[in-house]
């Protein structure tokens, strides 16, 4: 067993803040901080700098009303976005989840209008959402076909539940006056609840990640998938677990986004998926897989909220902002392989 352990941390790649070979570093007191280092910093500093640009342009856009909006907004991607960057670390790419998004929200709309208890039937949402999850596990392991083309397909497949189960409409009529949507609906401390609840994620989420493990199978398999089933790293099992937590964490996004519009729309979610992946390309997660870092995939969900927000204060059309959110993508990306290349030149001349 302690072999074993050994033979996966030793494929698991070295990333910030740990030692060649992959091997956990000593935990000093500035562990904690370490976790959220480098990967994130330039999303952050970019979303920082963005903010007070439009904020400077905009008074308007720093009104705290505004910027929680701006918040709320940004929930739904950033889980999607989360459970991306492990998909993408593997070298993975689920294009279902904004319609597993729409299929639980609308699940778990219906549920609480045919008397099931509201938080039960949350649960029951998030459960859904893992449950899609699995199944396209199940599909690509037992087709042996790439998660992205099976979930191409059910991408369409739990779209077109969520429409049939909806009959098209809207799911209204749920009971309201239930604490389910007074709290996670509502604020605490000055922000959506639904915010908290992406910061809790992205806080177990990058311990996860990071300093677990299964953070290290997922990252082992992305770097060097030969060398991580010759360690005895079980691709297929690993694959199937970030694929029913990308699945979870949908389900999670449906669930608070009815608790937030208080209905139930079998449209929601469209493109998500697109966006999420962006996100997380935006916050320093490559798609040659290897690494991933979970709250730049965040940053990178707010900063397309900010991106979008920003549009409309200074008055361009919404058709714009696709081709905004776009441009942003491929200055992310063009920045960062210009990073790349600068690092690895010196590490030439440098001879290491």
């Amino acid at each position: 067993m302690t072999d074993r352990l050994e033979r996966e941390r030793s494929a698991a790649p070295a990333e910030s803040g740990e030692t060649s070979g992959g091997r956990r570093p000593p935990r000093g007191p500035g562990w904690p901080r370490r976790l959220l280092q480098a990967d994130s910093a330039s999303v952050l500093a970019a979303l920082i700098v963005l903010v007070l640009l439009i904020g400077m342009l905009q008074p308007g856009f720093f009104h705290p009303g505004q910027l929680r909006d701006v918040l709320q907004s940004a929930v739904y991607v950033a889980l999607l976005a989360a459970g991306m960057a492990f998909l993408l670390s593997m070298r993975e790419i689920d294009l279902s989840v904004g319609s597993n998004f729409a299929l639980s929200l609308i699940a778990c709309g219906l549920l609480m209008r045919e008397g099931l208890d509201p938080w039960l039937a949350a649960l029951a949402g998030i459960a859904l959402g893992a449950t899609l999850g699995l199944v396209n596990a199940l599909i690509v392991q037992v087709i042996a076909i790439p998660a992205i083309v099976a979930t191409l397909a059910t991408m369409q497949v739990f779209r077109g539940l969520a429409l049939a189960l909806s009959d098209g409409q809207q799911v209204t009529g749920l009971p309201l006056e239930s604490s389910f949507f007074t709290v996670i609906g509502g604020t605490a401390l000055g922000l959506p609840f639904a915010v908290w609840v992406v910061i809790a994620v992205v806080a177990v989420l990058t311990v996860v990640l990071r300093l677990t493990p299964f953070g290290y199978r997922v990252r082992a398999i992305g770097s060097n998938p030969e060398a991580a089933t010759f360690s005895g790293i079980s691709a297929p099992r690993t694959r199937m677990a970030v694929l029913v937590l990308a699945g979870g964490l949908a389900g999670l996004a449906g669930v608070l986004g009815l608790a937030f519009f208080t209905s139930g729309d079998p449209n929601v979610g469209t493109g998500l998926e697109l966006q999420a992946i962006a996100a997380a390309v935006i916050g320093g997660t490559p798609l040659r897989g290897g690494s991933a870092t979970v709250a730049g995939a965040v940053f990178g969900a707010v900063l397309l909220s900010v991106v979008a927000s920003g549009l409309v204060y200074f008055s361009i059309p919404a058709n714009w902002s696709s081709f905004a959110s776009g441009m942003v993508v491929l200055l992310a990306v063009a920045v960062d392989s210009l990073l790349r290349s600068r690092r690895r030149a010196r590490r030439t001349e440098f001879g290491l």
